[in-house]
């Protein structure tokens, strides 16, 4: 996905939110939490916090000067996650962003009243997170990163591009992305359609990592889905250096991994219309509370190295 630009959109959502409204009272500088999944030292986490902030000073919003930024980064470890989303409810900042589906889930544990916009969360709605796009409910809106028919044509796209795959390993980190298992359950119609026995690949560190991509390489056939996830991607070199050793077909979630190797992705990209300003203001803007339209990122880009 092209987070960079993505970011940018969220900008200036945020940039539209109460933020405004409550700090217009004479020399208040208003403050912005942001919750993310990855390390402060990650390339794409430095590139999104970097558009994040020029899409808000674009729209009159300075650091230093009428705002001012509390980041948190808890490099994938869930306990970090809710560590961090109690500190920044703490600070009380006028809006959160919330990047990842175990930051927004923290995030609404720890407050009902501070504005929360959410980013790069696969389809909220199916994950009980809220209660519908039109109307996601309380202090939580924002985008839909992915629908889960796009695993689908993942699946497919991975079979067009190594015709001999009939096992795939769809690795995942159960702790931070339970839902995965309660989604693999629907996909038996897709698995017979395409002839592939798909089955769930729970890891938790580099370690395991490394031992469920040198079992699935040891038989002829297998394939590897390494699903959107936050472990997946602070753990992404690993896994992009254990499948190239091992010439195992590996599709991933993000453009950023086939840049740094992999061999493709397949991925939510945001369009034009959706990173234009206006849609953005018009999407959040109304007081603390009320409810405000989440929005899905609507077109689908890959990547690859064929």
């Amino acid at each position: 996905m092209r987070r960079r630009k993505f970011l940018g959109l969220v900008g200036s959502a945020a940039a539209s939110w109460p933020l405004a409204a409550r700090s217009q009272q004479a020399n208040r500088v208003g403050q912005i939490g942001v919750l993310m999944v990855l390390s402060e030292n990650d390339p794409v986490a430095q590139a999104q916090l970097a558009a994040f902030r020029k899409a808000l000073e674009e729209r009159g919003w300075t650091e230093g000067r009428n705002v001012r930024f509390e980041v948190r980064c808890a490099a994938g470890e869930i306990e970090r996650v809710r560590k961090y989303a109690a500190e920044l409810v703490l600070r009380a900042p006028d809006v959160i962003l919330g990047n990842g589906t175990p930051v927004l889930a923290a995030l609404k544990q720890a407050t009902r009243s501070i504005p929360i916009v959410f980013v790069i969360v696969n389809d909220p709605v199916a994950q009980g997170l809220i209660s519908s796009v039109a109307h996601p409910g309380g202090n939580v809106t924002g985008f839909s990163f992915m629908d889960y028919s796009v695993i689908e044509k993942t699946l497919q796209l991975l079979k067009q591009m190594a015709p001999s795959v009939t096992r795939i390993g769809f690795m995942f980190n159960p702790d931070d992305y339970p839902y995965y298992e309660v989604y693999l359950r629907s996909l038996q119609q897709q698995r017979q359609a395409l002839s592939l026995d798909v089955t769930a690949m729970h890891v938790h560190s580099d370690a395991e990592i490394e031992a469920a991509i040198t079992r699935l390489a040891a038989k002829p056939g297998g394939g590897l889905f390494a699903a959107s996830s936050p472990f997946n991607a602070v753990h992404r070199q690993t896994i992009i250096e254990q499948t190239m050793q091992r010439r195992l077909p590996t599709v991933l979630d993000s453009r950023e991994a086939v840049a740094e190797g992999g061999l493709m992705s397949y991925a939510a990209t945001a369009s034009r219309d959706v990173q234009s300003p206006s849609m953005c203001s018009s999407t959040i803007s109304l007081p603390p509370c009320h409810e405000a339209t989440a929005r899905r990122v609507p077109s689908i880009a890959s990547e690859g190295r064929y």
